[in-house]
C-alpha cells in the first residue's frame, strides 16, 4: 500500500501545476483571422515567438536567435513577392512557450515560430507548416563528469528539470508508464521557474544546480558551443518523431501556403552561429553556489544578511544571491570603480543612503540593503509588478542605474512589450540597445536565488 501511495505522489510531482480559478471563466472571443491579403494591407506581420534567446533576439544589431534569422528572411520573401509594391514589417511578439498556440487562436498574432518542438492540442483550429526539421531527437543532457546512464531506465526515481512548455514532459510520462509497469519508480519532472528558458536550464545543468534535463538535440548542440561543460547523451533518446514547424490558424490558407513555399527554398546561412558564439561565449558561466566552501561562507554571513533583509523587507536569500554574484560571498573582495566588500557597493552609493565605512561587513550589507530598498521605493513600487519581476528591475537598477531601466521600460511599452515584465520583455530592449551585460547580470542573480531557494530548508536554521 505504501509503495502505491509513494508512486502516486511521484506521479503528481511530474505533472504541471494548474491554477484553479473561482467563479465563472471569462471567455474572450477570438479576433478575426488575418490572411495574407489582410496582413499586406496592414503593413505588419505579427509573429508570436517563444521567450527564448535560442529562438529569437537581437543583440546590438546582431541577429542571434535561430528563428529570428528565418523570420527576417520570410519578411524579405514576402516583400520581394509583393504585387502592389507595398512592404510589410515584422512585429515580434514574445510569449511563454506554453501560451503561444492559445495566443495564436485568440488572434494576437498571425503565426507562431517557436524554434522548438511544439504539439498542437486536440481540437484546436490550427495547422502546421512544412517541417523545418524532421524527426528531431529529444535527448538527455547532463554535466560532464557526472554519472553516465546507459539507458533511460537508470533515471528511475531521479529528478529531471524542464522549462515550462517542454514537449519532453509528454515523452517522460510515456517512459514513466513503462517504469511503473515494471514496478520501478518513475522519473520525477521538476518544472522550473517560468523566468527560465531552455538555455537557462542548460546553464544550470552545466553549473551542477540541476542534475539533468531533456532538450531537442539541435538546441543542445547549439548551446554546447558556448557551454563546454555540458554532456550530450545522444544515446538516451526520449523520442525522435517530432518535427519543428511554424503554426498558423486554419482559416488563413494563403498565409500557410506562402510559408510552405518559403520554407521549401530556404537554407540556413552557413555562418548563422558566428554572432551567437561571439556574443554568448563568455556569458553563460553561472557557478555552483552550494558547494562545501560556498555553504561555509554563506553560513558565516547569514546572520547579517538576515538582519538587514528583515529590516528592509527582502528575502535574505535574494541578498545572498546578489552577494554570491558580486563577491562569491567574500567580505574582503575589492572590485572596479571603488566597489568593495560582500555586496560590492561603492562608498558613494553607501553615503547616498546614510552609511559610511563599507569596509566593515555589517555596514556593507546595511548599505546595500538600504540602497536596494531606495531603488524599490522610488522607482519600482507599483502594485502592477509581481515580486519576482520587481526584484529583477531592482537588480537591473543596482547594476546600471534605475533611470536607465525606466527608459528601457518606456521603450518596451512603445513597442507593445510588457513594461512590467523584465524577463523576456524589457530585457529584449536591453539586449538590443546595450548588449548582454545587464541581462546576464540579472539572470545570474536570479539563478543563484533559485538554487538557494530549492534548498531553503537546509540553509535556514
Amino acid at each position: 500500500m505504501l509503495r502505491v501511495l509513494f508512486t502516486c505522489c511521484l506521479l503528481l510531482l511530474s505533472c504541471t501545476a494548474v491554477a484553479r480559478v473561482a467563479g465563472p471563466l471569462e471567455v474572450e472571443q477570438p479576433k478575426a483571422a488575418r490572411d495574407l491579403a489582410s496582413i499586406r494591407s496592414s503593413g505588419e506581420l505579427r509573429v508570436l515567438v517563444n521567450q527564448s534567446r535560442n529562438s529569437s533576439g537581437e543583440v546590438k544589431g546582431q541577429s542571434i536567435g535561430i528563428e529570428y534569422q528565418r523570420m527576417r528572411a520570410f519578411e524579405q520573401y514576402l516583400n520581394r513577392n509583393s504585387r502592389d509594391g507595398r512592404t510589410l514589417k515584422l512585429k515580434v511578439i514574445p510569449r511563454a512557450k506554453d501560451q503561444l498556440l492559445a495566443a495564436l487562436q485568440r488572434g494576437e498574432g498571425d503565426l507562431v515560430a517557436p524554434g522548438e518542438l511544439l504539439n498542437i492540442p486536440p481540437g484546436s483550429k490550427l495547422s502546421a507548416s512544412a517541417a523545418i526539421r524532421s524527426n528531431v531527437p529529444l535527448i538527455i543532457v547532463a554535466k560532464q563528469g557526472n554519472r553516465r546512464y546507459q539507458n533511460l531506465e537508470q533515471l528511475s526515481g531521479r529528478s529531471l528539470a524542464l522549462p515550462a512548455g517542454s514537449v519532453a514532459g509528454d515523452a517522460i510520462r510515456a517512459v514513466n508508464q513503462r517504469l511503473i509497469a515494471s514496478k520501478r519508480s518513475p522519473i520525477i519532472i521538476e518544472w522550473v521557474d517560468p523566468t527560465l528558458a531552455v538555455e537557462d536550464v542548460l546553464e544550470m545543468v552545466q553549473a551542477g544546480i540541476f542534475s539533468v534535463t531533456a532538450v531537442e538535440q539541435p538546441i543542445a548542440e547549439r548551446w554546447a558551443k558556448v557551454m563546454p561543460k555540458l554532456r550530450l547523451d545522444r544515446h538516451l533518446q526520449l523520442a525522435n518523431d517530432g518535427d519543428m514547424r511554424w503554426y498558423v490558424r486554419r482559416d488563413t490558407p494563403m498565409l500557410g501556403a506562402s510559408i510552405d513555399r518559403f520554407l521549401k527554398g530556404y537554407r540556413d546561412p552557413a555562418d548563422q552561429d558566428a554572432a551567437f558564439q561571439r556574443v554568448y561565449r563568455r556569458l553563460y558561466k553561472v557557478h555552483y553556489p552550494l558547494g562545501r566552501t560556498e555553504r561555509q561562507r554563506l553560513e558565516k554571513v547569514r546572520p547579517v544578511l538576515q538582519r538587514y533583509a528583515t529590516q528592509h523587507d527582502f528575502d535574505w536569500l535574494a541578498l545572498a544571491a546578489l552577494a554570491f554574484k558580486e563577491s562569491t560571498l567574500n567580505p574582503a573582495a575589492r572590485g572596479a570603480g571603488g566597489a568593495t566588500g560582500l555586496m560590492q557597493i561603492t562608498p558613494a552609493a553607501a553615503r547616498s543612503v546614510g552609511v559610511s565605512n563599507v569596509n566593515v561587513l555589517d555596514n556593507n550589507v546595511q548599505a546595500s540593503a538600504k540602497y536596494l530598498a531606495m531603488i524599490r521605493r522610488n522607482y519600482f513600487n507599483s502594485p502592477q509588478l509581481n515580486e519576482r519581476e520587481r526584484m529583477a528591475f531592482i537588480l537591473a537598477g543596482y547594476n546600471m542605474g534605475p533611470q536607465r531601466v525606466q527608459s528601457l521600460r518606456a521603450e518596451a511599452r512603445r513597442r507593445g512589450l510588457n513594461p512590467n515584465q523584465w524577463f523576456f520583455q524589457v530585457e529584449r530592449v536591453a539586449m538590443e540597445q546595450m548588449g548582454m551585460g545587464v541581462v546576464s547580470y540579472v539572470n545570474s542573480v536570479n539563478k543563484y536565488y533559485l538554487a538557494y531557494d530549492r534548498e531553503r530548508y537546509l540553509l535556514e536554521p
